[in-house]
């Protein structure tokens, strides 16, 4: 066996993934035949050695090829702009067959995690950055791209993409879906019906929200069953109460740092308060984001507001672009008075900068690097994925590309208000769940579900994350 022996980073979340199932009946295939194929940039060809014009990039091999990639588009748009960047691809480099399976975001770093204990890591595969990119890299599984990323041409990213694209100093990543930021969707006929100011304020917030209880409307539209939506609630009142100065602390559990200081006792408080005042809806933990519940309770209007990611736009849009053009507005999250009196900043977001980024894991059996399946992946992740056409259709799908420049030209005006608010930030908190180590991940996740099922206190929740971190920074 090429690889290392597994961390035990590999050896928790892959028990943790036998007992959820390791099934992959979302999972799909191009054939290589999608229409997004006509839209090439570059024509195709038939030696397999197309090069984009005019670009420095590596000559790929002649001889048949089949690479692996994994991703988590599983909807329109986000599945066909995905499909169709594959498809021009191998109309460019017909030698080169790529086998796209796309994995449903819930499972999805379990499933990795399956492939890479079970000898079938994929060669290419997406990620959001953070603690687990580093765990993959030192497992052996990523590629690192530094110098072919210093050699070979590549968009030119914001330089906050590049960061959360890195690990020691090594490139590990190439950025291919865009800026996400983290904002409250509301509808704005329900808040102009009842008289409703956006309110900018935690205290204005939940006057909102008991007048729209008082008048049988659910304030948010929450599906915690993802355990990672709940987390959005946690990391923004723990970054309103304190900035990023306490989950800093707690993440190197020095110098008092804790998951039980008073921004996490209050942000699991100020949750389980608004539980029982029924801000959420009934069985909010059975509710699955991936099926798009929480959404479905903004569409039949049980709910007027769902705090979750920029991508939403896109989503709904599909959905139902008119409804979307009528009813959604955005606003974001309110701040802590007593907080900002205090001197704590109340420009802190939730969000990441790469939206997710591609990494590779490009090997033979001798451990050696396969430099010839790693400039293909190369081209396609920095060439297709990012290409003008891809670009172009993300744009028009909601979502801004971690490109400079693309943040200028946004026409819908909610994602330019999350973008404006991202780029206005003094810093950007990447999601709990992607920054953590993954087996404090797990732990994370599972500590939303106690906390809005009201199953343990803050402070229990507090303790059992401090372990896991503790453990995770011991091993």
């Amino acid at each position: 066996m090429r690889k290392k022996i597994m961390s035990i980073f590999f050896a928790t979340v892959l028990t943790a993934a036998t007992l959820a199932g390791c099934g992959g009946s979302s999972a799909g295939t191009t054939s290589g035949t999608d229409t997004g194929a006509s839209q090439a940039q570059t024509g195709g060809g038939s030696t397999g050695s197309k090069q984009t014009d005019g670009k420095n990039l590596p000559e790929l091999t002649t001889e048949p090829m089949t690479i692996t990639l994994w991703d988590i588009s599983t909807e329109d748009p986000n599945k066909g702009i995905a499909e169709a960047a594959v498809a021009r691809f191998m109309a460019d480099y017909p030698n080169i067959t790529v086998n796209q399976v796309h994995q449903q975001n819930d499972n999805y770093k379990q499933q990795l995690v399956v492939a890479m204990s079970s000898g079938q890591a994929p060669n290419i595969y997406c990620h959001w950055g953070g603690g687990p990119m580093a765990e993959y890299y030192k497992s052996g599984f990523a590629n690192d791209i530094t110098d072919m990323y210093a050699k070979y041409d590549h968009p030119e990213y914001v330089e906050a993409a590049v960061a959360q694209s890195t690990y020691d100093g090594k490139m590990l990543a190439i950025p291919f879906s865009g800026l996400t930021g983290c904002d409250i969707f509301y509808n704005k006929t329900i808040f102009a019906d009842l008289g409703l100011e956006i309110p900018e304020t935690i205290d204005e917030l939940e006057t909102v929200c008991d007048k729209l209880k008082e008048n049988g409307i659910i304030p948010f539209s929450l599906a915690n069953a993802s355990k990672w939506t709940g987390s959005m609630y946690y990391m923004y009142l723990v970054a309103r109460h304190s900035g990023n100065a306490e989950f800093d602390a707690a993440y190197t559990q020095e110098n008092g740092g804790s998951f039980t200081s008073p921004a996490f006792i209050y942000a699991g408080e100020k949750i389980q308060d608004w539980v029982k005042k029924g801000y959420f809806p009934d069985g909010v933990n059975s509710l699955s984001a991936d099926d798009n519940q929480d959404r479905a309770l903004l569409y039949d209007g049980s709910a007027a507001m769902m705090l979750h990611g920029s991508w939403q736009v896109g989503g709904i849009k599909a959905d139902n672009e008119e409804w979307y053009n009528e009813n959604i507005g955005v606003f974001r999250f309110p701040e802590d008075a007593e907080a900002k009196a205090a001197g704590v900043p109340q420009d802190v977001e939730i969000g990441t900068a790469i939206g997710m980024g591609m990494t590779f894991n490009c090997f033979k059996e001798d451990g050696s690097v396969d430099q010839e399946m790693l400039d293909a992946c190369y081209v396609l992740a920095t060439q297709y994925f990012n290409d003008d056409t891809y670009n172009a259709a993300q744009v028009a799908a909601g979502t801004v590309p971690s490109i400079k420049g693309f943040n200028e030209n946004i026409e819908d005006p909610n994602n330019k208000y999350i973008i404006d608010q991202f780029f206005k930030a003094s810093n950007v908190q990447l999601w709990y769940d992607q920054y953590l180590p993954a087996s404090v991940t797990e732990v994370h996740k599972n500590c939303m579900t106690e906390l809005f099922g009201l199953e343990k206190t803050p402070l229990e929740i507090g303790q059992e994350q401090d372990a896991a971190m503790q453990k995770a920074l011991e091993e």
